[in-house]
């Protein structure tokens, strides 16, 4: 059935009169056009109103928005839209997650499934992660905002059964082959004139090595020309790469996610991960980083305790793509690391 204004309407009548959590609830604006859409979204927020705003296509698709350009959501299924729009209401009213969770799911049991997975469908149970996230890659999430111990982390993976060559690809960027064949480590380049050549020096120089299937590069500046062998480039056979970069001076901190040379994005363009709210979905509800968003929601209930959205999004790294980075080697300076080579 294509959804209409009125067909949307009525449905939601019904479903906030079937259930007294949802009374006096209504329907969010539904505009028709973009220019409409952003009327409305001009005078949500003169009156400080952050809540959700509709678009009904002409086709029947409703697309979800905050604010007039980030686009949450776009589906045809008349339920869907239904299930977003109680999510929406009850997250607004405040209180903690799990709250949230127990809510929609006094509403409808397979809502409330819905909500802890962080999909568009009845998943079923989920199993709790049961573990410190701080174990995993999301030690790093922290440091990492201040550019400690690099501006960018970067990360790749081969076709399954294949790895990509830790050292090749160092070598690709511009490592100093003679460190490079030594197999200095990062203790190495710090334990040069107790350290202050390194620290002079950090910014020209990279760590390198491989956990958990991917092979990581960190870095800060590259040298000129790196990589600019493209044939060798692709020899490595990269199929995925993730880059997190960060610019702590303008607090900008960007995800990008690479997949059979095509970025992963839904459209949306650089992705910053400072859009991240807690509770909220960061990418496009049913899109291609729709596992992400589950992932995060996942990280978010499992770990309440945890109150850094960083720590939390880099948790959500490792749970779905399973990126890695091996603390211990990095505290304890063991890990492969080489400065640009001279010119």
């Amino acid at each position: 059935m294509e959804i209409t204004k009125r067909t949307l309407a009525e449905a939601w009548q019904r479903t906030a009169a079937g259930h007294a959590l949802l009374h006096g609830v209504g329907l969010p604006p539904v505009a028709f056009s973009a220019d409409e859409l952003e009327e409305y979204a001009e005078r949500a927020e003169e009156a400080e109103d952050d809540g959700l705003h509709l678009l009904l296509d002409e086709n029947g698709t409703v697309r979800g928005y905050y604010g007039p350009y980030r686009e949450v959501f776009a589906t045809r299924d008349l339920e869907q839209a239904l299930y977003l729009i109680a999510e929406a209401a009850v997250r607004r009213r405040g209180g903690s997650l799990e709250e949230v969770a127990a809510t929609l799911e006094r509403i409808d049991p397979a809502w409330g499934r819905r909500f802890r997975s962080g999909g568009l469908d009845d998943t079923g149970t989920v199993e709790a992660c049961g573990r410190d996230p701080l174990d995993g890659l999301a030690w790093i999430a922290g440091p990492w905002r201040e550019q400690n111990p690099y501006s960018t982390l970067a990360f790749f993976r081969a076709a399954s059964g294949r790895t990509v060559d830790a050292e090749r690809l160092a070598l690709l960027y511009g490592a100093d082959p003679v460190q490079v064949a030594a197999g200095t480590r990062l203790k190495d380049l710090r334990a040069v004139d107790s350290g202050r050549v390194h620290w002079d020096r950090q910014w020209q120089s990279c760590c390198f090595g491989q956990a958990g299937g991917w092979t990581f590069l960190l870095h800060h500046d590259m040298p000129p020309g790196a990589f600019a062998d493209q044939e060798a480039y692709a020899a490595l056979g990269i199929m995925e790469s993730v880059w997190l970069t960060a610019t702590a001076a303008k607090a900008i901190y960007t995800f990008d996610y690479m997949r059979d040379g095509r970025r992963v994005d839904d459209d949306w363009g650089a992705l910053e991960l400072i859009w991240y709210e807690r509770g909220h979905a960061p990418y496009l509800r049913g899109g291609e980083l729709d596992f992400l968003n589950r992932a995060v929601r996942r990280a978010e209930l499992d770990h309440p305790e945890v109150t850094n959205t960083f720590e939390l999004y880099f948790h959500a790294l490792e749970e779905s793509l399973g990126l890695r980075l091996p603390r211990r080697h990095f505290v304890e300076g063991e890990v492969r690391a080489a400065y640009w080579a001279e010119k």
